[in-house]
C-alpha cells in the first residue's frame, strides 16, 4: 500500500459516506463506497429473481460486478440497503468483492474507502482509520429524511427497525463483521452537524497524515 489511504468504517446512516466524500475532495483522492458494491449485488440478484439466501447465485453476481455498473439509482434505495445487508453475510460474496476493494486501496496516489470492514480487512495498514457512528435513533432520523426526500413512502419506526436489524446482522456475521479496528479513531456524530463532523474527521486525518509522513 504505497499511497495515503483513509479507511472510514461505521454503521448505516452514521454520516460516514458524506464524511468520506468530503475527505476525498479535501485531499484530492479517489473514493470508493464499498457498501454500494453490496447494494448492487443485492439489487441485481433480486432483479433476476434470485434469493438472498442463495449463496451460489449471490456470489456469481458479485464476481460479474464491474465498476461501470454502479450508477443505477436503484442502488440508493431503502430496499437496496436491506438487500446489501442480506448478501453481505455470505463469505463467498465478500471474498468475490474483496479483490476489487483491495486493488482500489493500492492506488499509488492513495484513496478514501468507506464501508464496514475497511480498517480491519480491506486496508488494515491504512495510515488513517476512522470509525464513524451515532445513536440508532439519530441515524434512523437521518435515513428517514433522506428517503422521504427521494420520494419514498417510509415511516420513522420502520427505518429505526431497519437500522437495528442491519446493525445486528452486520456486527454479528462470522466473516468480516462490522467492528472498530483497534487503531481506528472513534467519531460519534450524534450531536454534530455534518460540517462539525467533517471538521472533526479532517483533524483526525491530519494527525494521521503527519505521523505517516514522518515515518516515511
Amino acid at each position: 500500500m504505497s499511497g495515503f489511504v483513509i479507511a472510514v468504517d461505521g454503521p448505516a446512516a452514521s454520516g460516514k459516506g458524506t464524511i468520506a466524500t468530503r475527505l476525498a475532495q479535501t485531499y484530492d483522492l479517489a473514493m470508493l463506497d464499498t457498501g454500494l458494491l453490496y447494494r448492487a449485488v443485492g439489487v441485481l440478484l433480486a432483479r433476476h429473481g434470485g434469493d438472498f439466501d442463495d449463496v451460489e447465485a449471490a456470489t456469481r453476481v458479485a464476481r460479474e460486478l464491474t465498476a461501470d455498473m454502479l450508477t443505477d439509482p436503484a442502488f440508493r434505495t431503502r430496499e437496496a440497503g436491506e438487500a446489501a445487508s442480506r448478501v453481505a453475510v455470505h463469505p463467498p460474496v465478500r471474498l468475490a468483492l474483496r479483490e476489487m476493494q483491495q486493488d482500489f486501496a493500492r492506488r499509488p496516489d492513495g484513496a478514501v474507502i468507506d464501508g464496514r470492514d475497511i480498517g480491519t480487512v480491506i486496508a488494515p495498514e491504512a495510515p488513517a482509520k476512522l470509525y464513524v457512528t451515532a445513536r440508532p435513533e439519530v441515524r434512523a432520523e437521518r435515513r428517514f429524511k433522506q428517503l422521504r426526500g427521494q420520494g419514498e413512502a417510509v415511516t420513522f419506526e420502520d427505518i429505526l427497525e431497519d437500522i437495528r436489524k442491519r446493525d445486528e446482522r452486520d456486527g454479528g456475521r462470522a466473516d468480516s463483521p462490522m467492528i472498530q479496528a483497534p487503531d481506528a479513531v472513534l467519531l460519534d456524530t450524534s450531536e454534530m452537524t455534518i460540517e462539525q463532523a467533517t471538521d472533526a474527521a479532517r483533524r483526525i486525518v491530519e494527525a494521521a497524515r503527519a505521523r505517516w509522513e514522518a515515518s516515511r
